[in-house]
């Protein structure tokens, strides 16, 4: 018996992309992006959004179609009768993507990615069996992604609110409309088919530009003063490696002399947890006065 498609559309939080959710699988634990007619060769339905001249990019997941429109229109003028027309094409039983070979299956590259939680309920933790970048990068929104195509990707489920890289881990924020134990599993997926396929997480021009602000090149700097590298070495050694394990990361900032007071960032997990001020207080803060003496007052972590 074939089975019958519905679609509910759902807005995300970018204004340009809207989701098409479906009441049955599309893919087998597989997602395809389509930017133009001609990547989408293999995918006959998303040949046909892109007869719409109003269609930028094509995502197709688990169980929704995601698109991106250019300005020329607003979703509410189009919507209905995109999801109108899905929903027709999906029920006269006509393939959504053909499949690819199985021996071009055969080059993914062996890879797997855990789920683990972090003390922040708002993050959770992927790990991967290989290195995805060699130096730390942030991402708040789908903006300042641009140069990541993994981050952008992750941006396009509607619940991802931010995203954080570490050498083998990837700490997605979320929005709290989202429930984890829904939303796991595909978000461990993608990442691993991501990084199955051989993908750059993030391009290498980015990926240099952030190595020169990383802790080892701030310490060769001229411009710090003495007890900013003392500071550096010892949130490098004792505290970045606990703060990792939990899906974070520590960045120095300053040291205001004066004040004795040292001025960090918290990065994935750490941004924004519950627990991260006792952390500060209670953890690094004692330590630095313990092994810097009069020369610290405070800690004070200036993003949150």
């Amino acid at each position: 018996m074939m089975k019958e498609f519905n679609i509910t559309v759902r807005e995300t939080n970018n204004p340009a992309i809207l989701k098409f959710e479906t009441n049955h699988f599309l893919t087998k634990h597989a997602n395809y992006e389509f930017k133009n007619i001609d990547e989408a060769k293999n995918a006959p339905l998303a040949q046909q959004l892109f007869y719409l001249p109003f269609i930028k990019t094509v995502y197709i997941s688990g169980n929704f179609i995601a698109l991106e429109r250019y300005d020329i229109v607003q979703w509410n003028d189009v919507k209905d009768e995109v999801a109108q027309q899905m929903v027709e094409y999906l029920n006269s039983g006509e393939p959504v993507v053909i499949e690819v070979e199985k021996e071009q299956v055969s080059k993914k590259l062996p890879v797997t990615v855990y789920a683990e939680v972090t003390p922040n309920p708002s993050v959770m933790k992927f790990v991967a069996s290989r290195r995805i970048v060699p130096a730390t990068l942030e991402y708040k929104n789908i903006d300042e992604a641009k140069d990541s195509a993994l981050a952008k990707e992750l941006f396009h489920f509607p619940f991802v609110k931010e995203v954080f890289f570490d050498e083998n881990y990837v700490s997605v924020t979320k929005f709290d409309v989202a429930e984890w134990e829904d939303i796991t599993l595909e978000l461990r997926e993608h990442i691993r088919d991501f990084i199955a396929d051989g993908k750059e997480a993030a391009s290498t021009q980015s990926i240099v530009q952030k190595s020169k602000e990383a802790p080892a090149q701030l310490m060769k700097s001229q411009d710090l003063d003495d007890t900013s590298k003392q500071i550096i070495d010892i949130l490098e050694e004792y505290v970045k490696p606990a703060v990792a394990s939990d899906g974070g990361n520590i960045l120095f900032k300053s040291y205001e002399e004066d004040e004795k007071r040292v001025n960090v960032i918290l990065q994935g997990a750490c941004s924004g947890c519950p627990s991260s001020t006792f952390t500060l207080k209670n953890g690094i803060e004692t330590m630095l006065k313990n092994m810097m003496g009069d020369k610290v007052n405070e800690v004070v972590a200036i993003n949150g």
